[in-house]
């Protein structure tokens, strides 16, 4: 449509013709709009005049749509719609679809609570979940494809155009098949676990394979582990030690989220072995009070709890060698 014709509409015309396609009737519509029927009447010929097509049958009674009544009510409806958006932010009603990003074990978290807290706070913000690997969701953000992402700080988001702010940290933990002599262990170092086959955080061959906390654990502390395999996926993990393909190196929210039968979760003493989770955000861009709100709901939010692991540690509370 030429947008220099939007002014032969008249918005009453539209607001007419939902109004007896909703109520069933110009007699039913004169009632909900507080206007004579022959008004109501005379709005919906109009706007059958302008459009070139007859929007009701008035052959029956009450009138019913026609097929071409049909096809233009999803969008009277929807012009209404967004009239009624222009209303709200007028009066101060936070409305719209915000796009959220997060890894798996954060969006099973995050997500529920969330969307919960919004219905209560912001009833018209709709929160749309995207599930994605830590790595495109720093793509997604910066290429506008989510509004807000939940992913680690490392690997890193090479933008400048992206900001953050530290929702929780996390501690690494160490999965063991659940007959391995280290299950039962208090706590494991990161030494004991570099000299067995390792299950690490992250996709192998993506090239960002040691930003992952798991490697730069390892490389802080002098260790270079052989990783036979790479997974971002925390049941796949599980699975891979249950098979007694090696001790898995994964962060803490991962395991809440999964099915542990057949392993082990053992506490890791060395310092700085944690996973730092934030909320990240575009900077410059234009700002929307839906994609404010969800933020601060985020940003509000409870810190989640890590499995509790009961260990009976040998010796003198030191894990055993081996």
């Amino acid at each position: 449509m030429d947008i220099r014709s939007v002014h032969h509409y008249r918005i009453d015309w539209i607001v007419s013709f939902v109004a007896v396609a909703h109520h069933g009737g110009f007699s039913a519509a004169a009632k909900v709009l507080y206007r004579s029927q022959p008004r109501i009447s005379s709005h919906v010929a109009e706007l059958e005049r302008l459009l070139g097509a007859r929007l009701l049958d008035r052959s029956v009674q009450p009138a019913v749509l026609t097929p071409e009544g049909r096809g233009v009510l999803p969008h009277a409806e929807e012009i209404l719609r967004r009239l009624g958006m222009l209303a709200d932010l007028a009066t101060g009603t936070v409305r719209g679809e915000v796009r959220l990003g997060a890894y798996p074990s954060a969006a099973s978290y995050l997500y529920p609570l969330a969307v919960r807290a919004l219905r209560t706070a912001h009833p018209e913000v709709r929160l749309v979940l995207r599930e994605g690997p830590s790595v495109d969701l720093g793509s997604d953000l910066v290429g506008g494809t989510v509004d807000l992402a939940v992913r680690p700080l490392h690997p890193l988001v090479n933008a400048e155009q992206v900001a953050s702010q530290v929702l929780w940290r996390e501690p690494l933990v160490a999965v063991f098949r659940e007959n391995h002599p280290l299950a039962r262990a208090g706590s494991v170092r990161l030494a004991q676990i570099a000299a067995l086959p390792v299950i690490s955080i992250g996709e192998s061959g993506e090239g960002h394979g040691r930003q992952y906390e798991t490697n730069l654990a390892f490389a802080a502390a002098g260790l270079n582990p052989t990783i036979v395999a790479q997974t971002n996926q925390p049941q796949t993990l599980i699975s891979l030690v249950r098979h007694g393909m090696g001790t898995g190196v994964t962060n803490s929210l991962a395991m809440t989220t999964a099915n542990t039968q057949g392993v082990a979760l053992v506490p890791i003493a060395d310092p700085a072995c944690e996973r730092v989770v934030a909320l990240w955000r575009r900077c410059g861009a234009v700002v929307s009070p839906a994609v404010e709100a969800v933020r601060a709901t985020i940003a509000a939010l409870p810190v989640p709890e890590w499995p509790t692991v009961e260990r009976t540690p040998r010796g003198h509370g030191e894990p055993p060698d081996g």
